[in-house]
């Protein structure tokens, strides 16, 4: 029976947990994730996680944060001005946006705190400093 290898395209039923077990995410009900095995698509984790696996395999595995979203970082936090904002938007914490840097990338981010002047952003991804356990089912290769 074929083996997941890089390059591989890949159909996943997932579970996504925290170390205390709630879940974050899962492909319940939904269409499995399909990706290429070893491009980068998907957190280096769960990259590796699949690679050898047979169709049918299940497995659970553990994903330290280094090889998931990294540790929470400060210098993703900025401070931003108020009246930079649109006049009709009342910025509130926990308000998810979009930003733009100047080379066109965009990035998400969320506010976490309001003042009369400004606006503090954080755009760490919100399972930053997470380890994280996926229970995997491998659909299918190709």
């Amino acid at each position: 029976m074929q083996e997941v290898k890089k390059g591989d395209k890949v159909s996943v039923h997932y579970h996504g947990k925290l170390t205390d077990g709630s879940t974050f995410d899962s492909s319940d009900g939904r269409e499995p994730l399909e990706f290429t095995a070893g491009s980068g698509q998907v957190i280096k984790g769960f990259d590796d996680a699949v690679l050898g696996m047979k169709p049918g395999e299940k497995k659970t595995v553990h994903i330290p944060v280094t090889e998931a979203y990294g540790h929470h970082s400060d210098d993703m936090k900025m401070e931003y001005p108020i009246s930079e904002f649109p006049a009709d938007m009342k910025p509130e914490v926990g308000m998810e946006l979009q930003m733009g840097d100047n080379s066109g990338n965009v990035f998400p981010v969320v506010i976490t705190a309001v003042s009369e002047e400004t606006v503090m952003l954080d755009g760490n991804h919100p399972l930053a400093g997470q380890d994280l356990i996926f229970d995997l089912e491998l659909v299918s290769i190709g």
